[in-house]
């Protein structure tokens, strides 16, 4: 196994940038993670590894295209951390597989990486589906995003669209859009059936864009107390999130409690 001990090497050079580069990790279609979890998780969920870049000694047995042995500084320089975990490694990046979208939350323009990582992860903890991006968001393979994550980027199905291209694909599989918003006409989310719906939370400041409120089928609106302005973006989009499979699980909790009779 190559040992490489130069801040120099030029796939030292590579992997730095692709922690620090969101334009070059598109160019590249791929991205950096750090971690013996986030390996883990990669490896379970068959994602393409290109290559591992190991502190001082392997750490396990891998069948990937490239493996390296560093020496802790030059571990700690590369990771996108403060401090390595011990393993850093790349993954190719590729689109998900076109696929109905089942239960859908939109996401327009969530800048903050740690937030969009942390929309995903609940996301895929409450099996939703899909995850549209459209607008201006951060990036997904961004470190901050993985990071919040815990992963999800190698579970959790996520598409990016234009706002024309949404409302054609939700049009086409037969479901509405509603979009969370301070309107007039906004509905309370906790009386509205959201089966073959798909919803929208938008940006940390400014919510949906009047081009996406456009697009939608009506609003509607999570109910609090009226000294408070707004939600943190990650937190409304949990609460959507719960409410998209509410249905499931008191169905779940139904058959439990009818198991326990």
């Amino acid at each position: 196994m190559e040992k490489i001990t130069s801040r120099k090497n030029e796939f030292i050079r590579y992997v730095r940038r692709l922690g620090t580069d969101g334009g070059f990790r598109r160019e590249a279609s791929s991205f950096v993670c750090d971690g013996e979890k986030l390996l883990a998780e990669a490896l379970a969920h068959g994602a393409p590894i290109t290559a591992v870049l190991w502190r001082d000694a392997p750490g396990m047995e891998l069948d990937c295209a490239r493996q390296y042995v560093v020496p802790g500084e030059l571990l700690d320089y590369v990771s996108p951390l403060k401090n390595s975990g011990g393993v850093v490694f790349t993954v190719r990046s590729s689109p998900w597989a076109p696929a109905a979208p089942g239960k859908t939350l939109v996401a327009e323009t969530i800048q903050d990486p740690g937030n969009l990582g942390t929309i995903l992860r609940t996301a895929n903890a409450l099996n939703v589906d899909t995850v549209i991006l459209t607008g201006e968001c951060a990036d997904v393979y961004h470190p901050k995003t993985i990071r919040a994550g815990m992963g999800a980027v190698f579970r959790q199905r996520v598409y990016e669209m234009d706002r024309q291209e949404l409302r054609d694909y939700l049009t086409a599989h037969g479901q509405r859009l509603l979009g969370a918003a301070l309107t007039p006409g906004a509905r309370d989310i906790r009386s509205l059936s959201l089966q073959n719906t798909a919803v929208a939370v938008g940006s940390e400041g400014r919510g949906l864009s009047p081009q996406l409120l456009a697009l939608c089928d009506g609003e509607l609106i999570i109910p609090m107390n009226g000294a408070c302005e707004s939600l943190n973006a990650a937190v409304a989009a949990a609460i959507i999130l719960w409410e998209l499979t509410r249905g499931d699980a008191e169905a779940a909790g139904g058959r439990r409690a009818q198991s326990i009779r």
